[in-house]
C-alpha cells in the first residue's frame, strides 16, 4: 500500500455547461418509437398479467418445474397484482410482459444448475466489500475503481441481466476466448435505451462489461428498491420496506454462488474462496439482513448532502420512466416528493442501524472528499478492507480513473422546482443527517 495518495484524478475537476431536461413531464418520443406504440397498441391490448398463467407460462418454455425458495412467490404475486393497472405504453406494456417471464425462466435455470451440482450451495462468499451508499454519492465511480483489482470478483453489467447462459448459447470454454452471446444482447439492449433516453449516459453510464449493481439479481426474486424506481406502486413500496428481508438477500447469495460456479475464469478445482465487491442503494436501508446474510462483510458506506441526492436521482426516475409509461403518466413533482420522503426514511433507518451493527466493519466516505482524491480514496478502502493492492492493482486503478473523466458524456442540470421542491424545505428536514456526517450544501 502506497504510503502517500497519489494526485487527484481528472475525475475531481468539476462539470461544466448542465443541460436542463425540459421534457420531463411531457416526454418527447423519438418518431419510430411514437410509431411503435401506434402499431403495438393491439398487441399490447391483448396483454394479461395473470401470477399463475406467468408461472406455467415459464415452465413449458423451460421444461423445467423448479422455481426454487418459495419465499418470491409472496413479492412475485404481490408486484403482478399492483401493475394491473399500470398506465403502460403499449411498448412498455410488451416489455414487461417479456422482463417477467425472462426472471422467471432463469430462475428455473438456476435451480436447474443447483439440482445438477448441489455442492454450489457450499461454496462460501468470503468477506465480500460491499458499497452501500444513496444514489448519486459517487458509488458507481468508486465501485468501478476498486473492481479494477485483480484479486477481487464484480458483477459486469451483461451478467446482472443474464446470470445464466439461455437454452440456446452454446457453453464457453474456459481457453476458447469466444465472447459470450450474452454481452452481444446487452449491447443490443443498451442501443436501445440510448436511442430513446441519450441524455441517460450523463446521469448513470451502463456498458455491458462494466461492473454493475447486483439489484438486478434481487429482480428475480421480485424483492429490490429497484421495482419502487421503476413504476409508482405504492402497495409494493410499503409492502418491501416494511418485510424483513433476509429471506431475499439468502436468494442474492445463492445467485452469486451460481455465479462463481459458471465463471469461465475462476479456479478450475475451486480451491480459492471469490472474494467479491458489490454495491447497490437499497443496502443502505437493509443493513441488518446484509449482515445476517454476510456475517464477515465489510461495508462502505458513502455519504452527501440529501438535498442533491434527491435533485438528481427523482431527475433520473422522471426521464427513465419514458421508456416504459404512457407520456401522460409522468409526475415528476409526484416523483420529487416520493423519493424526498423515501431518503429521509432510509436516512433515519441509517442512523438507527448504527445501533445493532459492528461499526468495526463499516467505514464512512464523504463525497466531497471523495472528488478530490478519487484514487487515494479507493487505495484506502481496499487498506482498510484488508485487500492487499499489489503494483498491478494500483496500476488499473490509476489507469480508470485518468480515463474515466468526471462528465465524459456531459452534464444534467437538477433544479429542485422542476420536481416540485424546495431547498428550504429539504435543508430542514435533512439537517440531522448533515450534521450527523458533517456534509457540506451541494447545490
Amino acid at each position: 500500500m502506497p504510503s502517500s495518495s497519489p494526485p487527484a484524478s481528472p475525475s475531481s475537476s468539476p462539470p461544466a455547461s448542465p443541460v436542463r431536461i425540459l421534457d420531463l413531464a411531457r416526454p418527447r418520443l423519438p418518431w419510430w418509437l411514437e410509431a411503435l406504440n401506434v402499431l403495438a397498441a393491439p398487441i399490447a391490448a391483448r396483454i394479461r398479467f395473470d401470477a399463475d398463467a406467468l408461472l406455467e407460462a415459464s415452465r413449458r418454455r423451460t421444461g423445467l418445474e423448479d422455481f426454487g425458495p418459495a419465499s418470491f412467490e409472496e413479492p412475485f404475486r404481490l408486484y403482478i397484482d399492483c401493475i394491473q393497472d399500470t398506465p403502460f405504453s403499449a411498448f412498455g406494456r410488451i416489455s414487461q410482459r417479456a422482463m417477467i417471464g425472462g426472471l422467471l425462466d432463469t430462475r428455473l435455470r438456476i435451480e436447474a444448475v443447483i439440482a445438477a451440482h448441489p455442492e454450489i450451495l457450499e461454496q462460501p462468499i468470503a468477506q465480500p466489500i460491499v458499497i452501500a451508499g444513496l444514489p448519486r454519492t459517487g458509488t458507481t465511480h468508486l465501485f468501478n475503481l476498486i473492481a479494477q483489482h485483480p484479486g477481487l470478483r464484480s458483477l459486469p453489467y451483461w451478467e446482472s441481466l443474464e446470470p445464466i447462459p439461455g437454452p440456446k448459447d452454446r457453453p464457453q470454454a474456459r481457453e476458447s476466448g469466444d465472447p459470450d452471446p450474452r454481452i452481444a444482447r446487452c449491447e443490443r439492449t443498451l442501443g436501445f435505451m440510448n436511442r430513446v433516453m441519450p441524455l441517460f449516459p450523463a446521469m448513470h453510464e451502463f456498458e455491458p462489461e462494466v461492473p454493475h449493481e447486483e439489484v438486478q439479481l434481487q429482480m428475480m426474486q421480485f424483492a429490490t428498491c429497484l421495482i419502487e424506481s421503476m413504476l409508482d406502486l405504492p402497495r409494493y413500496a410499503d409492502w418491501y420496506h416494511d418485510t424483513d428481508q433476509t429471506p431475499h438477500y439468502a436468494y442474492l447469495k445463492r445467485v452469486l454462488q451460481v455465479c462463481q460456479f459458471l465463471d469461465p475464469g475462476a479456479d478450475p478445482e475451486r480451491t480459492h474462496a471469490t472474494r467479491w465487491i458489490l454495491k447497490s442503494p437499497q443496502h443502505i436501508a437493509e443493513m441488518p439482513a446484509l449482515f445476517a446474510t454476510f456475517p464477515d462483510v465489510r461495508v462502505i458506506r458513502t455519504h452527501r448532502d440529501p438535498a442533491r441526492i434527491v435533485a438528481s436521482l427523482a431527475t433520473m426516475i422522471s426521464y427513465g420512466r419514458r421508456m416504459t409509461l404512457r407520456k401522460d403518466a409522468i409526475d415528476p413533482h409526484a416523483i420529487g416528493r416520493h423519493w424526498a420522503n423515501r431518503i429521509e426514511t432510509w436516512l433515519h433507518e441509517t442512523i438507527e442501524h448504527e445501533k445493532i451493527l459492528d461499526r468495526s466493519r463499516i467505514l464512512d466516505v464523504r463525497f466531497h472528499e471523495f472528488m478530490k482524491d478519487d484514487v487515494g480514496t479507493a487505495l484506502r478502502v481496499l487498506d482498510w478492507a484488508d485487500q492487499p493492492v499489489s503494483g498491478e492493482a494500483a496500476d488499473a486503478i490509476h489507469a480508470l480513473a485518468t480515463r474515466n473523466v468526471r462528465g465524459k458524456h456531459g452534464t444534467i442540470a437538477y433544479p429542485l422546482e422542476d420536481l416540485g421542491l424546495e431547498a428550504s424545505d429539504l435543508r430542514e428536514r435533512f439537517r440531522f443527517y448533515q450534521e450527523r456526517f458533517d456534509l457540506p450544501d451541494d447545490l
